[in-house]
């Protein structure tokens, strides 16, 4: 299975508890993140909202929600009419002790709906595989608790958290962003970078934003070749962090129906 080609449900038996995606764009789909979650046992639900699928109402029937990286603002309601149902989803979450997972895009929309903010990045964007660095409450962390200090993380954003939200937990930062990974309430956790892609995903978005990333100063053969490079530790990290993530979706269901 590629990066790209991530199951939606798992093989034929008893129904699995559903996470909610939401994915923005084509090529900003749930990749390496979804493989795992299905290898876990859980059914994915993906809202292609781009195309012009709707978002439910609420998240009742969903055990999880997972908010997918895209191209647009966290508050670009103009040229993502769907995102002011995002953002009830993702404080339905919190509220709600849903675990949720926001990813690049979706990580900003977690810290700007909670009173944190976004910001673009004025000294242009982090591209690449980009060593992290582990703080020291991740020691605790169900997710993020076993991601090596140094660990490579596949990045592409031009915007970033610059404030996070007030009680939100930092666990992993980097020495150009420092926002790189928090936690919101018991089950709710936000990333600036893109634990779902691979070489192959990066390569596609530096063919499509070349200009962009030229006129920034930026080499997107370099970039590609650095995510390459680290393909075999960032699929065992951050498939490791999948796993952990829909381990705690689990728990929860198992939790909300008396352990049967």
């Amino acid at each position: 299975m590629s990066e790209t080609e991530t199951a939606e449900s798992g093989p034929v038996g008893p129904v699995r508890p559903g996470v909610l995606v939401v994915q923005h764009e084509e090529d900003a789909g749930p990749g390496l993140v979804g493989e795992h979650l299905v290898r876990a046992g859980l059914r994915l639900d993906v809202v292609r909202a781009w195309r012009g699928e709707s978002l439910p109402e609420d998240l009742r029937g969903h055990a999880g929600l997972l908010v997918l990286g895209g191209s647009v603002g966290c508050r670009d309601d103009g040229a993502a009419p769907w995102l002011p149902r995002v953002r009830a989803l993702v404080r339905e979450a919190v509220a709600g002790e849903v675990p949720l997972l926001g990813i690049c895009l979706g990580g900003q929309i977690v810290a700007d709906v909670l009173g944190g903010s976004v910001l673009t990045r004025t000294r242009g964007p982090e591209l690449g595989a980009v060593p992290l660095r582990r703080l020291e409450a991740a020691d605790a962390d169900p997710v993020l608790g076993g991601v090596p200090d140094g660990a490579p993380a596949t990045q592409w954003h031009w915007d970033e958290v610059d404030r996070l939200p007030a009680g939100a937990v930092p666990l992993l930062g980097g020495d150009d962003c420092p926002h790189q990974a928090f936690r919101v309430g018991p089950a709710g956790w936000a990333l600036q970078f893109h634990p779902e892609a691979g070489a192959g995903t990066v390569a596609r978005w530096a063919e499509a934003d070349d200009a962009q990333v030229r006129a920034d100063g930026g080499d997107p053969v370099a970039v590609v070749a650095s995510v390459r490079e680290a393909e075999p530790r960032l699929r065992t990290v951050w498939g490791a962090v999948s796993e952990a993530w829909g381990a705690v979706v689990l728990a929860r269901v198992g939790a909300r129906s008396g352990g049967r």
